[in-house]
């Protein structure tokens, strides 16, 4: 997109907790649930160990994000190499765009270029949006992972890196 710009950010930049309040709501009218519980702190996102991205429009707004964060083999089913993406979310007034998938192209080349071996994402069943994307991009059902790993309405993908 014309003017669009994708910035790596600390993941408590203001912008960055705007638009992480931004999802945490939409999640809350989603399920009902007042959002994703997952706990994530800064560090989770610093270089070599992750990155969070934000993307501004020409006017220098926030309008788009996603992370990742390295995993490695532990009890919540994770494997040595995981990057797993956290908090992808385009404001309602720019969807359509593909500034997700631009977003997930970043994420993904990142990840790659830290060494991560896999991509893995949890979604949920009423975020059809997100699982269309994630299919379309190569990703495919995996082994259930992470804080939601015995939810019914939970789904997990996975793509080689």
């Amino acid at each position: 997109m014309e003017g669009m710009m994708i910035r790596r950010v600390p993941f408590d930049h203001p912008d960055a907790v705007k638009l992480n309040d931004q999802v945490q709501a939409e999640y809350q009218v989603r399920y009902g649930d007042g959002g994703d519980a997952t706990e994530l702190a800064p560090a989770d996102f610093e270089h070599p160990n992750g990155v969070y991205l934000i993307a501004y429009d020409e006017r220098d707004s926030p309008v788009a994000t996603g992370g990742w964060r390295a995993q490695n083999a532990n009890g919540e089913g994770n494997l040595d190499g995981d990057a797993e993406l956290k908090r992808m979310y385009v404001i309602e007034q720019m969807r359509g765009r593909g500034l997700a998938r631009r977003i997930l192209t970043a994420l993904e080349d990142h990840a790659r270029a830290a060494g991560r071996s896999r991509m893995v994402l949890e979604t949920g069943i009423k975020q059809p949006e997100a699982i269309a994307l994630y299919t379309s991009s190569g990703y495919e059902p995996c082994v259930k992972f992470g804080y939601y790993r015995f939810h019914e309405d939970s789904r997990c993908f996975a793509k080689a890196l």
